[in-house]
Formats: structure tokens, sequence, C-alpha cells
């Protein structure tokens, strides 16, 4: 499969086959007693326990010292750590001995401690950099291959090229384990991570048997616009590219019709600027659509992305979706300013100039903003596999999504004042004979205005507290065919076209 994690120059990307294991250990730390008294929310550190080095950070909730941060590595491990210093290349082998038999006599600590396989990553790390002895394929690589007891094998791969295709086989030593999965060291949560990695069947060979295979293939989803989660599947990457194509399609074919019935909607203000919304609605989610479709097709190509192709696109991308909510914000505010102040009135000039100032004004000075105040490339772009914003290092996505969700909770409150304005003003007098029945109306106004309003995309909430796998595919089913439920509501179902 393809995979997120191998990259150029000095990259390394981390597999392993992983066994549950049938008991947790307590951590081995200061006691409450030992740490001292302590306020609501008070923060100490304290150090770790018998056989580790380093300290553990404790908070202070409801009236007990809750861990808050854990950085005790096994004293075995730190040790070896230390030696690397002075390690030379000859000394590599009885190294390796070394760390074998600490991982395989430590095994269950090691797999509960994260700061602890961090620093066996770490070795792993200074290790590739000393030797140069495996070439695959004319790729220099530099693989150390050791044992755990739980952990069967972790495989480190150190390329000077990028791989978009690896997957791994692996024996099957100890039969009485089961439930085998495909995981790799993820350095932003500091745990093993399995997104986007499955256990397949190994296809055999002669009389070969006993084997596993490890594949990842990483893919960018609709859902990473809302998620600071990597959700990857083959369903979920059916559904972006198929849904985006389909909108993108339904926005050219919406243009092409609006374009033609142009002089015969703006005869009055309101039909006016309805549809002016609706021109700048289907424009800025087209060249968003294409936006994200580049930045696809470069988190495919390189990985991690490029942080100089990545960026102009994300500029763009965040610009243009920032833009859509906009447009939807002014298209329901319309709507209530022809709903509920009915006597009020407004030149149509007046009007284009406040719609453009916030259409593009607003979401141009977000975008820059958020490029100005991320310091710099290396905390804007995602350090993940999509060409979108930062999450982990600088939490530039807010800047998507705090609007975007600020749009949606007006435009949701804008839809109920006038569901219950017309309610009110009583269904039968500006609706058709057979429309009449409440019901009905309402059924009718929340399909037309839910893909202007965006509403769908409150759905991004759920993206971005959890990593259920069908919140995702809801999300991106109904917002990657935005476009094409505009087309459908937005402009087919207009009665003046």
């Amino acid at each position: 499969g393809r995979d997120s994690r191998p990259v150029s120059g000095a990259g390394v990307a981390h597999y392993q086959l992983l066994q549950r294991p049938r008991s947790i250990p307590t951590a081995l730390g200061p006691t409450p007693i030992q740490i001292g008294v302590g306020n609501t929310n008070d923060v100490k550190t304290g150090v770790c326990g018998i056989g580790t080095k380093g300290t553990i950070t404790y908070k202070c909730e409801s009236r007990d010292w809750k861990p808050l941060e854990d950085n005790c590595v096994l004293e075995v491990i730190d040790n070896l750590k230390n030696k690397l210093e002075s390690l030379r290349v000859e000394e590599i082998p009885g190294f390796m001995a070394d760390l074998s038999i600490a991982t395989s006599e430590n095994n269950i600590n090691i797999t509960q401690s994260a700061a602890t396989v961090q620093a066996i990553v770490d070795i792993l790390f200074k290790i590739a950099d000393l030797s140069q002895t495996i070439v695959i394929k004319k790729i220099v690589m530099e693989v150390c291959i050791f044992t755990f007891k739980l952990v069967k094998y972790v495989v480190v791969v150190k390329v000077n090229e990028t791989l978009n295709n690896i997957s791994f086989a692996f024996d099957i030593t100890d039969q009485s384990l089961g439930n085998p999965q495909c995981v790799f060291w993820n350095f932003n949560l500091s745990n093993w991570d399995s997104t986007g990695c499955e256990v397949k069947p190994y296809i055999s060979k002669g009389n070969e048997t006993g084997k596993i295979t490890c594949e990842c293939n990483h893919t960018t989803s609709f859902s990473i616009l809302m998620s600071p989660f990597s959700i990857d599947h083959e369903v979920l990457d059916f559904i972006t590219y198929i849904g985006v194509a389909i909108s993108m399609a339904s926005l050219i074919i919406c243009l092409i019709i609006e374009t033609i019935v142009w002089k015969s909607v703006r005869r009055n203000d309101t039909s006016y600027m309805r549809h002016v919304s609706i021109v700048n609605i289907a424009v800025s989610l087209l060249i968003a659509n294409i936006c994200f479709i580049i930045g696809a097709a470069i988190a495919e190509q390189e990985q991690p992305p490029s942080v100089g192709r990545c960026s102009p696109v994300v500029f763009f991308m965040h610009f243009f979706y920032l833009a859509l909510f906009f447009w939807m914000l002014l298209s329901a505010l319309l709507l209530f300013y022809r709903t509920v102040m009915v006597l009020s009135q407004m030149s149509r000039a007046k009007m284009m100039v406040i719609a453009f100032i916030v259409g593009y004004g607003a979401p141009l000075l977000i975008a820059v903003i958020t490029v100005a105040s991320t310091a710099g490339p290396k905390n804007y772009i995602s350090k993940k596999n999509a060409c979108w914003l930062n999450w982990n290092e600088s939490k530039a996505l807010l800047a998507f999504v705090i609007p975007a969700f600020t749009i949606v909770a007006i435009n949701l409150v804008v839809l109920i004042v006038v569901l219950y304005k017309m309610l009110r003003r009583g269904v039968g007098a500006a609706t058709q004979p057979d429309e009449k029945h409440a019901l009905v109306v309402i059924a009718r106004c929340v399909a037309i205005l839910t893909p202007i309003f965006g509403l769908t995309w409150g759905f991004g909430i759920g993206t971005m507290v959890s990593r259920d796998f069908g919140i995702h595919v809801v999300f991106a089913l109904l917002n990657s065919l935005q476009g094409f439920f505009i087309l459908v509501f937005g402009t087919l179902l207009d009665s003046k076209v």
C-alpha cells in the first residue's frame, strides 16, 4: 500500500506487528504522599519509580494527584541510549544483541511506556545513521529488526528517497498469540497508531506458510477539512473522489445555467442578490474543490507533503472554503432580511458592496492572519498525510473550523426564525395549493436551504471529536456532494430558473 510515513532525506518509517498484551502493569512512580499536598489544578513533578529514569508530572484533580505527563524510561533502555554517544560501527552487532535482550526481558513494561518506546525509536534512529549495510533496489536502507515477546517485530526503515508502495510480510513465530495488528509509531500521539494500516493474508509462494502481510494505504478523505484525525479507508477514499467529481461537474452546470437565465433572475433586488450569492457560492466551492484535488495529489506523491508545494494550495483552499461559508452566511442573512425586516429597504448597490466585502474580504483577512500567526510554513501545513492546515503544532485548523461552525450556527438560527415566521403568517398564503400543509412547507424549505446554508457541515463537530468511521462517512458523503445539492436545490428548483 501507499505509506504516509516514508519520507526522503533523514525520515524514518516504523511498522510493527503488535499482539495485544493480556495484562497492563501498574506504572512505578511516586505516591501521592511523596508528592505532597496541593490545591485543585496544581501541577507537581515527581521522580520516577525503581528501575526507571525521568520524571512524572501530576495534576491535582478531585482531591487526587492524576498523572499528566509520564516521561519515565526504563533504566536499562536509558543506559543503552547513553552508550550510543561513543558507539562505533563495529560494535553495532553486540549493541543490538544487548537491546534485544533488554526488550525481551522487559516486554510488558516497554509496550506500556510511551517514553520508553520513544527512547527505543531514538536508539534505532541513531543506529540507522551509523550503519549502511543493506541495499534494496538501489535505495539505501538501514533495517534494524529486534524481537519483543509480545511485540513480535519492529522494522525501522530509513530511506533516501520517497517510497509510495511498501508492504511487509512477517513470520508467525508464536502460534499461541492472536489478534495481530499492523501499526506504526505516531510521534504526534506518542503511541502506536493503526490509521490506514491493515492485516492482509499473505499469498504464499511454494511451500511458504505462517506469514502475515502488513499493508498501509493512507489516503486523503474529505473529512480532513474538519477533523484533526486522519481516518484512512477505501470507502472514504471512494466517497471523497466520486463525490467531489460529481460536485465539480454540478457546479459547472450550475454556473452555465445561471449565465443563461441571468437577465430573467435579476429583475428584482431579492432575486438578484439571491442569485449573486448562488453564483459566488458555486465559484468558491468549485475552486476550493479543485485545490482539494491538487492537494490530495501532492500528498499522494510526497510523504510528508512538500511545504513548498503544499503551502500555496492550502492558502487558496483555506480562502475559498471560507469564502463559501461567508457567501452562505450572506444568503441566510438576505433571507432573514427579506422575511423579518419586510419594510426596510436597502439599495442594490449598497447590498453588493457589503456582500463582496464580507464574502471575500473576511476570508482573505482570516487566511492572511493564519499564515502570519503560524510563524512560517513549518507550522502552517499539516505534517501528516494531507495538504491542509496544521493541527498538532499550531492549531491553524481552528482558523477554518471556528468561522465555519460559527456561520453554520448562525444559519441554523436564521432557518429556525424564518420557518417560525412563515408558520406564524400562514403557509397557505404564499405557497402552492398542494403545499399548504405546514409539514410539507417545512420539509421543502429545509431541503432547499440546508445545502445553501451549509448546515451539513455541522457533522464536522463529530469528526473533530471522534474517530468513528460512520461519522466520517456521513460527513464525507454529504459535503463532498454539496455542489450537486446546490445545483438541484439552489438552481433547478428555483421557479424563475
